[in-house]
């Protein structure tokens, strides 16, 4: 199993909170992100359309009570200006490992590590996910035969995944990025008897026919900056908002 990584700036911390929530997202930089939305979109517009999903989950999760949350970040080039100037309100970091499962698993152990009784992790592809999801995941992990939680998606995969404690198992050889990501994960869980919880299926954008979700064009949508960039044709730029 790879060496987990645990920065002392981490660890030499106590939670105000039992609970953390760990948000994974990238610099929206054209090229870099939503890769699979060019076409329809440019990747300029791509990332334009990232960067107000990243802002509308930052927003979302401004909204929860009683969690800590931390920004795993890409260590990409910028990543670490920009998100702490999108967000300097929330503690933000690079990931650490090799390939996406070693990437959650370090994060979920740097958490833990700092006292931490139950984690979740979420990305921002679920811009509109309703926050009442993530507390409904951390409610679920109260029960003492639950020992993780899955937030599906509609295309296989899953929106979250919370823990009250680490198996490193869950992050190896699985089907990343892929519509059998959730089978496999379940049946990985299963094979190490592990209590599972599921919460309700939610979508995520991923594809050029995400973009014309209902949901997501309502006026109801919670996910403000991601709606008008969708509705309007509105191209944003891909850096947060400037104080100057």
């Amino acid at each position: 199993m790879p060496e987990l990584i645990l920065p002392l700036t981490m660890t030499a911390l106590k939670p105000l909170n039992s609970r953390a929530l760990i948000i994974f997202a990238k610099n929206p930089l054209p090229g870099a992100v939503k890769t699979r939305l060019s076409p329809p979109l440019t990747s300029a517009e791509a990332a334009g359309l990232y960067c107000c999903m990243i802002q509308d989950s930052v927003a979302m999760v401004s909204s929860l009570s009683g969690i800590s949350t931390f920004i795993f970040f890409q260590d990409d080039p910028g990543a670490a200006a920009y998100f702490k100037t999108l967000a300097p309100e929330i503690i933000s970091q690079p990931q650490r490992g090799k390939d996406l499962g070693e990437r959650m698993e370090n994060a979920f152990a740097e958490l833990f590590n700092r006292g931490f009784a139950q984690v979740a992790i979420i990305g921002t592809d679920s811009p509109d996910l309703p926050p009442e999801h993530i507390m409904k995941a951390f409610a679920l992990l109260e029960h003492e035969r639950t020992d993780m939680v899955f937030g599906p998606t509609e295309d296989g995969g899953y929106y979250l995944l919370a823990m009250k404690k680490i198996w490193g198992e869950l992050f190896v050889g699985l089907p990343w990025s892929s519509e059998e990501l959730l089978t496999a994960s379940v049946a990985r869980a299963e094979d190490l008897r592990l209590g599972t919880a599921f919460l309700p299926v939610w979508h995520d954008i991923d594809t050029g026919a995400d973009l014309k979700r209902p949901e997501l064009l309502d006026e109801k949508c919670t996910a403000v900056k991601t709606r008008a960039f969708l509705i309007s044709g509105h191209r944003p730029d891909s850096r947060p908002p400037s104080d100057s």
